[in-house]
């Protein structure tokens, strides 16, 4: 179970990351962005430890409070939440 929980949760960070990026590309572009309304799910979903280094390596949503504060908020959360499982698992 600790093996598949930590599988999850770096694939999920990785799409985070990822999903940062693409955004941020096709903002420069002006073209049809994700929603942030995806995004924030995909950070609910564990994701928000990679879309925070996403946020900040690539410099997108960095002027939006909600993103600039939320999402470390919320990967310390979901970092706590993630120990107290394996915890309570082992």
């Amino acid at each position: 179970m600790f093996k598949t929980i930590v599988i999850v949760y770096l694939i999920v960070n990785i799409a985070g990351f990822f999903l940062m990026k693409v955004d941020k590309e096709k903002a420069k572009r002006n073209q049809y962005r994700i929603s942030e309304k995806t995004l924030w799910l995909v950070a609910f979903l564990s994701g928000a430890a990679g879309m925070t280094l996403g946020m900040n390596t690539f410099r997108h949503k960095t002027k939006h409070l909600q993103f600039k504060f939320g999402l470390p908020a919320l990967a310390l959360l979901e970092a706590g939440l993630i120990v107290y499982i394996i915890i309570q698992l082992s």
